[in-house]
């Protein structure tokens, strides 16, 4: 169970209307994010070289479809969500400018072991696939991006309100042990955010941002 002072610290956010964010805070009971001595994870060469697959198509998709053409993010759903997994990447240089952790969502269940992924209205799950990342705006949790679905499994993100935003349950550095969860929304940290905001909104062409396992 978590201790009373870090349910003071941690208010749980679940309910959302309109371009309010539909991500919640949702946190498994055995894991306490505070506290933990911060842990370094170096990216397996797997995971590298299947990072730099995708950004060589990415570099095709963009080419053809006028995106920002020297970043862009990519999300390895298939890391632990302890680690980083989401990464602003040097599309010119073919290499990780920025790093940080984001949360994926739980199906509408109160802990989702393992994942699972869904594109249908009220699923509560991430939807795998590329986004256009559109105009900011204020919402529930504050600072926020619309996301439009590009691909068949993820085509209903905007109709879900799955947008791209920050909540306080996400750490700014790695941890040990999963965090928490959302309702399908790209989760991340809010300093993180800030570091993508002036990368989104000094695009003058959108950034592609790219979930893949």
């Amino acid at each position: 169970m978590f201790r009373p002072r870090i349910l003071l610290l941690l208010p749980v956010l679940i309910f959302s209307s309109g371009w309010f964010s539909s991500s919640s805070l949702r946190k498994k009971n055995k894991t306490i994010l505070l506290g933990i001595t911060p842990k370094t994870h170096v990216l397996a060469d797997l995971s590298i070289e299947k990072m730099r697959g995708k950004a060589g198509e990415a570099k095709r998709f963009i080419s053809q479809n006028h995106f920002n053409e020297s970043t862009c993010f990519l999300v390895d759903m298939s890391l632990p969500s302890g680690q980083n997994r989401f990464f602003v990447y040097d599309l010119e240089k073919d290499s990780i400018t920025l790093s940080g952790l984001v949360a994926h969502g739980c199906c509408n269940q109160y802990w989702l072991e393992g994942r699972r992924y869904g594109n249908t209205v009220g699923c509560g799950c991430t939807s795998l696939g590329k986004y256009k990342i559109g105009n900011s705006y204020y919402g529930r949790f504050g600072l926020a991006f619309k996301l439009y679905g590009l691909d068949k499994t993820n085509d209903k993100a905007f109709d879900r309100f799955v947008v791209l935003h920050s909540h306080e349950c996400v750490p700014t550095t790695e941890v040990k042990d999963d965090i928490c969860q959302s309702d399908g929304c790209p989760m991340v940290a809010p300093s993180f955010l800030q570091q993508l905001k002036p990368i989104i909104n000094g695009s003058k062409k959108p950034v592609l941002l790219w979930i893949y396992e």
